[in-house]
């Protein structure tokens, strides 16, 4: 890299989570335990929140990774941290990929994922809840790898003078960069688009053969 003239992005440190545990409410339990893979799509989403400095004041991004392919399927971007910016992720997320029962979502332990509106929301869908310990980050790290990615990526690279430009900004990287276009080396160096593409092909295949 150096002989070519070329030098990597480095990452910054990591910052404490936005969510905050709420005093009294129960958790659910880890059903996880940090193995963040799964045998198919829709076994196991990770969601987290975080936040995107403007010129306006924060935008905070809610996201929801499925595991299998690091396919963002849902996310929200609010001006606010009120319940119904993880619950608009989740409701993108269901409506787009209408899971079957058994799938698991994971997150921390933030009072957004343990209120009453959320876990209905779950309920309803047939997902499971689960959750890492206080304040530990690796508990949740594959959803802390993919905003760790955006900050280095995107936001700071960039200074976005409105909310609405950041949104734009976000949007763009997540829908059309990062699901259809970035290569993971856990996919084969393959996008995530493109890897669920390929295994949707070679189980067609299997099931004719």
């Amino acid at each position: 890299m150096r002989e070519a003239g070329i030098s990597g992005i480095p990452a910054r440190r990591w910052r404490r989570g936005l969510t905050r545990r709420r005093p009294g409410v129960a958790s659910h339990p880890d059903l996880v335990e940090r193995r963040f893979s799964a045998p198919a799509p829709d076994r196991l989403w990770v969601a987290d929140v975080s936040y995107i400095p403007t010129g306006e004041g924060w935008l905070y991004l809610a996201t929801i990774l499925d595991c299998y392919s690091r396919f963002i399927v849902g996310w929200s971007m609010a001006s606010h941290l009120r319940t119904e910016l993880v619950v608009d992720a989740l409701e993108m997320a269901t409506s787009r990929r209408r899971p079957a029962p058994g799938l698991v979502h994971h997150s921390d332990q933030g009072s957004q994922y343990v209120a009453l509106a959320f876990t209905r929301r779950m309920r309803s869908a047939g997902i499971a809840g689960s959750m890492g310990s206080v304040g530990d980050a690796y508990d949740n790290a594959a959803a802390e790898s993919f905003f760790a990615t955006l900050k280095r990526e995107l936001v700071h690279r960039h200074r976005f003078p409105t909310r609405a430009a950041a949104r734009t900004a976000v949007f763009e990287f997540i829908e059309v960069f990062y699901n259809r276009r970035r290569l993971h080396s856990t996919n084969g160096y393959r996008s995530p688009a493109e890897f669920e593409r390929v295994a949707r092909i070679d189980q067609q295949r299997a099931t004719v053969g």
